[in-house]
Formats: C-alpha cells, sequence, structure tokens
C-alpha cells in the first residue's frame, strides 16, 4: 500500500510541477549569522508545513526552504519544526518531507509532533512512524539524536531542547498525562541555569494567548490552544527563568501575535512553513525564523524562505537574566 501510494504521490508531483513551474530562491540575501564570533547556537525555526499527498502547492515551499538552508553562508546547528510535519501522518508524506530536507547541512533536526500527525491514527503506529521518521533525519545529518517515544530531550552546543508530545491520539489538542509534566518540570529543574536558555517545543500554544481564541476563529477560550493541561503547563514552566516557548499550529504571520512575555515564559508562536499565514503584518508563504543565541540574548530574524531573504522588520530579541 505505502508502495502505491509514493508512486501516485510522485505522478501527482510530476503533473504539478509541470503546470506550477519551480522558482528557487534568490542568492543575493543568504543566511549568515549576524555575529560570527560570538554566537553560541544557531537554528532555524518554524512549524506545519503538512506535507500532503493532495495539497500539492505545498511542496515547492517546502523544497525552497531546504535550498535556502542549503545554500546558507554559515553553519547552522539544527532545523527545528513544532509540529504538523504530514497533513495525515502518512509514510509517503514523511518520505517526501525527508526528501526536501536531508541536504540542507544543518547537523540536527529537532521536531516534535501535531495534531495532523497523529489524528484519528492508531497511537502506537503514530510513534512508530514518527519517531522513524525523525531518526532517519538525524541520523542521515551524523547526529547523535535517535527517539523512541515522542517527548525528548536534546542537548546541542551546551543548550537544552524539551520536546513535548501527545499521550495519546487527539484531533486538535494535545494530552499531557501527569507522568509527561512530571518530566518536563524534572527536565526544567535539571537543565535552567542562569543566563542560558531552555527552548521548549510543543505544537499548541497555551489557551488566552497570541490572540487565541480569535486566531482560530472560536468562540471557546481553550480552541487552539493545547488543550485542558494548559493551565497546568504554564504552572510548570513558570517556575523557571529563560524559558523559551516554541509553538506552532496558528498559522499566524510576523506580527503582533508572533511573541509574548507570560509571567517568567518567553512565548514564540512560528508561522507555517508552507500554509498561507494570516493575522499579521507580513504573512507570505515559506517563512519562519533563524534563530542566533548568545550569552545575553536570544536573537529571533525573520526571514523568506522561499524568495531567500531577511525580512528585517519583524525581527525580535528576547533578553537573558
Amino acid at each position: 500500500m505505502n508502495f502505491i501510494l509514493t508512486k501516485i504521490y510522485a505522478l501527482l508531483l510530476t503533473i504539478t510541477y509541470f503546470f506550477t513551474p519551480y522558482v528557487a530562491p534568490a542568492l543575493t540575501d543568504p543566511i549568515v549569522v549576524s555575529d560570527p564570533d560570538n554566537a553560541k547556537l544557531t537554528f532555524v525555526a518554524a512549524a506545519d508545513p503538512q506535507i500532503s499527498n493532495y495539497m500539492l502547492k505545498r511542496d515547492q515551499f517546502l523544497k525552497a526552504m531546504g535550498e535556502d538552508i542549503g545554500n546558507a553562508q554559515c553553519d547552522i546547528d539544527a532545523l527545528l519544526f513544532a509540529g504538523d510535519i504530514a497533513e495525515n501522518g502518512l509514510k509517503c508524506e514523511y518520505d517526501r518531507v525527508t526528501e526536501l530536507l536531508k541536504d540542507t547541512g544543518v547537523k540536527n533536526y529537532i521536531i516534535s509532533v501535531g495534531n495532523h500527525d497523529v489524528r484519528l491514527r492508531l497511537y502506537k503506529k503514530t510513534v512508530k512512524t514518527f519517531t522513524s521518521f525523525v531518526n532517519g533525519l538525524n541520523e542521515n545529518a551524523g547526529s547523535q539524536l535517535k527517539i523512541d517515544k515522542l517527548n525528548y530531550t536534546y542537548n546541542i552546543n551546551g543548550y537544552n531542547f524539551i520536546v513535548l508530545g501527545t499521550d495519546r491520539t487527539e484531533f486538535e489538542e494535545s494530552y499531557l498525562s501527569e507522568a509527561q509534566l512530571q518530566w518536563l518540570d524534572d527536565s526544567l529543574a535539571k537543565f535552567s541555569e542562569a543566563g542560558k536558555p531552555v527552548f521548549v517545543v510543543i505544537h499548541q500554544t497555551f489557551k488566552d494567548v497570541h490572540g487565541l481564541p480569535d486566531t482560530w476563529n472560536s468562540p471557546f477560550d481553550w480552541a487552539g490552544s493545547v488543550g485542558d493541561q494548559s493551565n497546568a503547563l504554564y504552572y510548570v514552566m513558570n517556575k523557571y527563568q529563560n524559558v523559551i516557548l516554541l509553538t506552532g499550529h496558528l498559522h499566524t504571520g510576523f506580527g503582533q501575535y508572533t511573541y509574548e512575555k507570560l509571567g517568567n515564559i518567553h512565548s514564540v508562536n512560528l508561522p507555517s512553513a508552507t500554509i498561507n499565514n494570516k493575522d499579521g503584518v507580513y504573512n507570505e508563504n515559506g517563512i519562519g525564523f533563524f534563530v542566533e543565541v548568545y550569552d545575553n540574548e536570544v536573537l529571533f530574524r525573520a526571514r523568506n524562505f522561499n524568495k531567500g531573504e531577511f525580512v528585517k522588520d519583524c525581527d525580535f530579541s528576547i533578553p537573558l537574566v
């Protein structure tokens, strides 16, 4: 069945590229580090590629992102996606993502699961398919990261990433068990260090932030959020300093809903890498951030990977304490 789906997918892609010719990102404004002598860590951050075996125009935006990253004139430590990698959680979709991103030249792939990756699918099969996909990308990159479940931690250049993932199949929200919330608390206690950020990655954000519920077009205050564990998740994370939460799900462009300071938590909602973004001042397809970590700040540099150019008016910086 997977073989047949892959062949059909390849045929449809060929037809799509014939009628909509691919345009590569420009080379005139490549990815470079602002202060290469002092940067401690660099990574690309985006969300929601949602590569689909029938909505094929998305493919070209992820292809451009992969090529733009590959054209970088600096080393990039990681490529991070905050969930919704595949529209339907199908192996042929993940195989296509792998094909588009395997030659970026980044050293690690930090990827969280999203609701599109898990919904309407058996949970155990989701875990097996998703972890195999993540492990394949990292093995190809020469990374030491290897996972066997949807929540995991990884250290790059002395900086820690904590990736959260739903503990059961849900349609829109995540379900974070008491065990996973305790694991998060223990991990933050272990990794928190004065002046050093910890990056927590999950697909959905807290309720009532980043314009919710309006940015989800819903009257319900929980809509578009992580769900019932929103308050519990906030309680755990707010106990620690320099925690930077990276989420997706809302498909909001660069603008007023990108960054919020919530108690001790710095919450960043990442735009979709391939789908039409909205509610921002810059909503083009194929956007995300090039992130540079320094001793006293984390700099988020907005980039249009599809065009191969920085969007300087949408940069922001998070100070470290």
